[in-house]
């Protein structure tokens, strides 16, 4: 019974620790609370279904998220269960598989913009070819750049061309862009095809030349990062394959299960858990590159 009600403690725990990471990592959340009230609760909504869009799950609501959590953190409890035989192995296996959609979405996210970073220089040339030189109008030439960009961007620009056949509003079309892209170079973008199409003149050539510059100096800074960053990526999985192999092996050696099963073992194993995650952790927060933030958004989320 006091096993039990152990287990169930040291779940609740372990899945709380599993939110308050995530939160703090993917949107800089602070302090213990669950959720906030007011002004900040919908700010705090709002980076949760930025965050979705850019890692492309804006059909998934936050509460089927949350659903496969739950259930991931139960099956990962259980084969935890039997796998150490101890409950609280159990609970951090646990959150350790309620931690794989938030991880997995993470990646999804970190490739989508990556692969989105790449594809603007190309985009905003050709948009500058098409607007300046072949003198098409600028909804008519960010549209047609759109639906030739990366497959994950299209969609975005034909929400945003249907809005601009229906209402001809360009400042509505492109706030459904930028909604629906969620991506700092296309605020950036929008906001310098608003002005020249509003006022009209030759100086949305300079701007765009300019942007393009600035997105290839970054491209190729972060380029060159990742690859000096090669050698400690691969030797971080080290972090996690050495220790789970040793601990296998432990488990077919004499009666290491019968080891890990004692409570001495349940505690050395939750401490060598413990210090896998946080050497991970920390080891991801060292090699992460500084991520752009989005800007004139302000008139999206009022």
């Amino acid at each position: 019974m006091n096993s039990g009600l152990a287990a169930i403690v040291l779940s609740l725990c372990a899945a709380y620790g599993v939110f308050l990471t995530f939160t703090s990592i993917a949107f800089g959340w602070r302090g213990l609370r669950v959720s906030a009230s007011g002004t900040r609760r919908r700010r705090r909504r709002i980076q949760v279904d930025e965050w979705l869009v850019q890692a492309g799950l804006d059909k998934i609501r936050p509460r089927e998220f949350l659903a496969v959590t739950i259930v991931l953190f139960a099956v990962g409890m259980v084969a935890g269960l039997a796998l150490f035989a101890g409950p609280v192995a159990g609970a951090v296996i646990g959150g350790v598989a309620a931690s794989a959609p938030l991880l997995t979405a993470r990646s999804r996210r970190q490739q989508r913009r990556e692969r989105t970073r790449d594809a603007w220089p190309r985009m905003l040339e050709e948009l500058r070819l098409q607007a300046i030189s072949l003198g098409r109008s600028i909804p008519q030439a960010l549209f047609a750049v759109g639906m030739r960009g990366p497959e994950e961007l299209r969609p975005a620009f034909a929400a945003a061309q249907r809005e601009w056949l229906i209402s001809t509003d360009f400042d509505r079309t492109l706030e459904v862009l930028k909604a629906q892209l969620a991506d700092p170079t296309a605020d950036a973008v929008a906001e310098t095809l608003l002005i020249a199409h509003e006022i009209g003149g030759t100086d949305v050539d300079r701007r765009l030349k300019a942007l393009i510059e600035d997105r290839i100096q970054d491209l190729q800074g972060r380029k060159d990062a990742r690859a000096k960053q090669a050698g400690a990526r691969f030797a971080r999985w080290f972090v996690l394959i050495v220790p789970i192999g040793m601990a296998l092996v432990g488990l077919s050696i004499g009666e290491g299960r019968a080891a890990y099963a004692s409570a001495g073992g349940q505690f050395a194993v939750l401490v060598a858990l413990a210090l896998i995650a946080l050497c991970w952790l920390w080891a991801g927060r060292l090699m992460q590159l500084p991520q752009e933030q989005r800007v004139f958004t302000e008139r999206s989320s009022s």
